[in-house]
């Protein structure tokens, strides 16, 4: 590795720089970690969330930036990455015998709020469409680019967590 002057910006392999990675970082992670937070319903899990998508992103950060936007890149990677983990805890883990003790789970403070409990209970991809277009404020077509889907497939999916929500919530209230 050569080394980096007064002035000069490191480099990785593609053109972008490193910088230029730490800046985004900087100023996305907020959003980010309010964005997985919506997706995991966990801020924990939302922690590890960014962090291993951040950590597969930085790893190919020229090739994202020449992908342009790379926030939409992070999202989408955040929501296929909360599909694929959730898919795996849903497998039943099966175990000699039971534990001796259960372990304390940290507290929530939204865990028992009615309308956090009715969005952790949609399906992965639905939460996504529904964080996105009314936590984040995006359109139709900005979440279907971000999530790599067509514009008709938010909408349905925008239509069927909205349902949903407002028979569990309707239920409860």
């Amino acid at each position: 590795m050569t080394a980096v002057l007064p002035g000069e910006r490191a480099t990785d392999r593609g053109g972008g720089t490193t910088a230029d990675f730490a800046d985004f970082v900087r100023m996305s992670l907020p959003g980010l970690l309010r964005y997985g937070h919506a997706l995991t319903g966990n801020p924990h899990d939302a922690g590890d969330l960014v962090q291993s998508v951040l950590e597969k992103v930085g790893a190919r950060w020229s090739a994202v930036l020449r992908k342009g936007e790379p926030l939409a890149y992070v999202r989408r990677s955040m929501a296929n990455a909360n599909t694929s983990r959730w898919r795996r805890r849903r497998r039943e883990d099966l175990v000699a015998e039971f534990p001796d003790a259960v372990a304390a789970a940290a507290h929530d403070r939204l865990e028992h709020e009615p309308l956090w409990q009715a969005l952790r209970a949609l399906p992965p991809r639905q939460r996504a469409v529904v964080v996105l277009r009314f936590y984040d404020g995006l359109s139709e077509a900005e979440i279907a680019h971000t999530l790599g889907v067509s514009a008709g497939t938010v909408k349905s999916q925008n239509s069927k967590a909205m349902a949903t929500l407002r028979a569990r919530l309707g239920e409860s209230g």
